[in-house]
């Protein structure tokens, strides 16, 4: 019994291309668009040469570029993905670079490969475009899990800053010099925006909509009222940084209680296709009997109905609200 070599050939290529997607990010941007970066990308650009008023209005553009392109066929599913990581690539640029990938993929498939025509191109495309798109999802996932992570810190040095004296838009300047990045740069856009006479409260508001994250939302509500009825705003942070804490630990916990229902689900359903790979690898000819079947590809389409329909129970008995 000989195994073939072509399974571990596709799964090969599609992780170069994710590499080589990453590689792309950090040579046209450089190190500093990497989230694990010391110096924040706005002091970076700004310390580049770049003008106060260039580097807002390039890091604005870069994240609302992508949900102002939800019309464009395909991309509404990246859109909201890319727009929560603040990829640096445009719309266009994403969608060349799936080409891309794609035409890569396909290049390898068919120097590593012997399948049909067809059967490479059509894997190409889908090892393009879910390269990306998982890519995306990576950047964005990690960014906000940062952003959780850093804004109890931010919303702590805010009520330092506020009790020795400064200013609120002071404090928000504070913030974004002494953090570091995803927050920092944020919090710097936020600081621009004021200098320039946009109201702090809207600025808050608008990136909380943004990243569709509560607890910013909750800040944004508390300077707004605080803005419009006055009070100890120090005070309203502080107690509002306590909440955030005891939110995060939160939904920390219930990630860990649900994680291995989570799992059970993931590996239920990928079992099956798990089994069918090896059964075709080791015995291609395995299922050969049954092909002419007249129930065969109904029971194909059943199976695989079944298995996304588990995926979606499971996330649903375990996407628990708080």
């Amino acid at each position: 019994m000989s195994l073939s070599a072509e399974p571990i050939i596709y799964g090969l290529i599609f992780l170069g291309v994710l590499v080589l997607v990453e590689g792309l990010y950090l040579v046209a941007f450089g190190k500093s668009i990497s989230l694990n970066s010391k110096v924040n990308r706005r002091l970076d650009l700004l310390s580049k040469g770049g003008a106060r008023e260039q580097v807002l209005e390039q890091l604005r553009n870069e994240m609302q570029q992508h949900m102002k392109s939800r019309t464009i066929p395909l991309y509404s599913l990246l859109a909201e993905k890319a727009q929560k990581a603040a990829i640096a690539f445009t719309p266009r640029q994403l969608i060349m670079i799936m080409g891309g990938m794609a035409v890569i993929a396909f290049i390898g498939l068919t120097i590593g490969t012997e399948t049909d025509p067809a059967i490479r191109a059509f894997a190409s495309i889908g090892i393009g475009i879910v390269s990306v798109y998982m890519w995306v999802n990576s950047k964005a996932k990690k960014r906000m899990e940062m952003i959780e992570e850093q804004l109890p810190d931010a919303v702590e040095l805010m009520v330092r800053s506020l009790k020795v004296g400064h200013p609120f838009t002071s404090a928000i300047t504070i913030v974004s010099k002494e953090i570091e990045d995803p927050l920092a740069t944020e919090f710097g856009i936020i600081a621009d925006q004021n200098a320039y006479g946009r109201d702090v409260g809207d600025s808050l508001k608008e990136m909380a909509e943004r990243l569709d994250m509560q607890d910013l939302r909750f800040l944004a509500v508390a300077v707004t009222i605080q803005q419009q009825s006055g009070g100890n705003l120090a005070e309203i942070l502080a107690g509002l940084a306590q909440v955030i804490r005891a939110r995060f630990r939160l939904f920390r916990r219930v990630k860990a209680i649900t994680a291995e229902a989570q799992w059970s689900g993931k590996f239920l359903s990928a079992f099956p296709l798990m089994c069918l790979g090896v059964i075709m690898v080791s015995d291609p000819g395995y299922y050969d009997e049954v092909l002419d079947h007249e129930y065969f590809i109904p029971a194909c389409f059943f199976v695989g109905i079944m298995l996304t329909i588990n995926l979606f129970v499971m996330r649903t008995l375990t996407d628990i609200k708080v």
